[in-house]
């Protein structure tokens, strides 16, 4: 049996099983985790509750039969899934998404669904799904392909947002000083922002948008609550 760590709090736990089920732990983290599951029911349904959350937004996009390649890069990671960690800067380190899930069916329609939500026709090279932190519903996916200096910004929905105020969008890496504001946001509106003044994107970047004033934040770091937010997950 492994023990869980000493006072963990129920937010502490929920968020491991959010990074376990997005897979941003690292694999000493992910073993850790995967050998606490079988004795720890709380940390079970957390992880069992994330994939749920995360398994809608494949209702999001249209049925469109995948080619004859990627129908077998499907059966061959499908039929690889193992409890050993899959290597960090791998696309199918996102499958834990599917562990538990009955067939191989489902776990493939999955995948195709997490393509197509992500615009997959251009391959992205790092992927963001932004959750409300009150319910952890997603509303936004953040992409950025290959080769691009870019990111998209892709809503999930149509956000609530009051006249006098506004969505901010920031971003903040391991060993910055602070977040960076990437502008204002127009709720249900799909946003492209260039990153040329800013270094390369890196794993577990955090993104978040935050509720501000009608003309931003008047300091240059978010001063309004979270609306959503979520950490970058590399892909290929």
């Amino acid at each position: 049996m492994t023990a869980s760590p000493v006072n963990e709090t129920p937010e502490e736990r929920d968020e491991l099983a959010s990074e376990y089920v997005l897979g941003t732990l690292s694999a000493e983290l992910r073993s850790e985790v995967q050998r606490r599951l079988g004795d720890e029911p709380q940390l079970q349904a957390a992880v069992d509750a994330w994939e749920r959350r995360l398994l809608g937004l494949t209702d999001l996009v249209e049925p469109h039969p995948p080619s004859p390649h990627l129908w077998r890069r499907i059966e061959r990671s499908v039929n690889d899934l193992s409890p050993q960690p899959a290597p960090a800067s791998s696309w199918w380190n996102l499958l834990p998404l599917w562990r538990g899930l009955a067939g191989a069916g489902l776990a493939a329609s999955l995948l195709l669904g997490a393509l197509l939500l992500t615009q997959a026709t251009v391959k992205p090279t790092y992927l963001v799904v932004l959750v409300a932190p009150q319910d952890k519903a997603p509303g936004w996916v953040i992409q950025q392909a290959s080769n691009s200096r870019d990111i998209q910004l892709i809503p999930l929905g149509v956000v609530e947002v009051p006249a006098d105020k506004a969505l901010e969008f920031w971003t903040k890496a391991d060993g910055w000083q602070g977040p960076v504001s990437l502008g204002l946001v127009k709720p249900g509106q799909t946003l492209s922002v260039p990153l040329d003044k800013l270094p390369p994107l890196q794993p577990n970047q955090l993104f978040e948008l935050t509720l501000e004033g009608a003309n931003g934040s008047p300091i240059g770091k978010p001063t309004g609550p979270i609306q959503f937010i979520g950490r970058a997950v590399k892909v290929i």
